[in-house]
């Protein structure tokens, strides 16, 4: 296990010696970038009766509603086919959608169906939050899964009341957002926020296009002014941008997964002076139970009787001597590798490095996952 380790605290040292010349493309995004969460309601026909009961009247008097634009009147009381299940179609609409692009969607049951293996969606249309319709969704679903019951027995693999259709929904409105602010300026903002970071990527860009243009406004976001002779050519200007490369600043951080038992931190994390002491304590209690029977069943009184006896065993096993490492200020990799050297496992260093950071000598945020 602890080898693994020394693997990963190898790799996480070796990506921050390479730190160096990372665009800004993977820091953030231009400000305004943005997906946008599309929902409808619509109606799963073709199920082999694993579909919506009779007890759901949304359902039925969505079955009438949708017979009704085909000059078809029915009472909804009178549906009683469960062919039909009510879904939610769900979709999220890419920043600069054009009409005629597609997209997936997500179909959900909201009613009492059993599986929607082998259903098409029936043409739904999606609106945004401003309650505008932006695409519409239809198509055969794709289930990932399948239930069947009868008499009591039930076969189910994954979950078969949730569906999706690769590109079922086709855009009808071209969404286009202006993040120039007029063609003026624009702000890139910083997947995670910091102050150093922000000034660095500012000075990058003035330095590497050659033109005071950017300035660091808070620790997530960088106003970034376009100059006139690129106005006409924006794509251009934004490629230049976003290629520009600086050395972010990190933030010591350790992460700890305690269900897998996983270590990872940057190779620069520092400890301060911290000297360990950990023992190994073994308690062991084993119980056997023997059954008292008596020799001669047939002669005895009637205060005789088979007995069953609990003989319990403790065992305590401490290991002779206690792990102590003495560790001057270094790194956090140092301090596991000696650790592992003295074979304390994962778990135990992982309650160290917590013990670490409560006496103040760890100087870096402990991520517990």
């Amino acid at each position: 296990m602890w080898r693994s380790l020394l693997l990963a605290l190898a790799l996480a040292i070796s990506a921050g010696a390479h730190a160096e010349g990372i665009r800004i493309k993977d820091l953030g995004k231009v400000g305004g970038w943005r997906e946008n969460a599309l929902t409808g309601y619509g109606l799963v026909t073709g199920l082999a009766g694993t579909g919506d009961s009779s007890r759901n009247k949304a359902t039925r008097q969505s079955i009438a509603n949708m017979l009704a634009r085909f000059d078809m009147t029915i009472v909804a009381d009178d549906v009683q086919s469960r062919n039909v299940a009510a879904v939610m179609v769900t979709a999220s609409l890419p920043p600069f959608a054009r009409a005629g692009d597609t997209v997936d969607v997500t179909i959900t049951s909201i009613g009492d169906a059993r599986s929607l293996v082998g259903g098409a969606l029936i043409l739904a249309p999606l609106k945004a939050a401003d309650g505008k319709i932006y695409a519409l969704a239809q198509g055969p679903v794709s289930v990932g899964g399948y239930k069947y019951d009868m008499n009591g027995n039930v076969v189910q693999k994954n979950h078969p009341t949730v569906a999706a259709i690769p590109g079922g929904a086709t855009v009808e409105q071209t969404v286009l957002s202006d993040v120039t602010q007029g063609g003026k300026g624009l702000t890139f903002v910083l997947a995670e926020p910091d102050i150093t970071t922000a000034s660095r990527v500012a000075n990058a860009i003035n330095q590497q296009l050659g033109e005071s243009l950017a300035v660091a406004q808070d620790a997530a976001g960088i106003a970034i002014r376009i100059p006139d002779g690129r106005r006409a050519r924006l794509n251009d200007f934004l490629m230049a941008v976003e290629n520009v490369t600086v050395e972010p600043d990190r933030r010591a951080k350790v992460v700890i997964n305690e269900r897998t038992g996983t270590i990872v931190s940057g190779g620069d994390v520092r400890i301060a002076r911290v000297a360990v002491s950990q023992g190994d304590l073994k308690v062991t209690i084993a119980t056997d139970k023997t059954v008292s029977q008596p020799l001669l069943i047939g002669q005895g009184g009637g205060g005789i009787r088979t007995a069953i006896v609990s003989n319990s065993q403790v065992d305590v096993q401490e290991r002779n001597s206690a792990g102590f490492v003495s560790v001057p200020g270094t790194t956090v990799a140092d301090l596991v590798q000696s650790l592992a050297r003295i074979k304390i496992n994962t778990r135990d260093i992982i309650s160290i490095l917590r013990a670490a950071k409560a006496a103040g000598a760890l100087h870096a945020e402990l991520v517990v996952q």
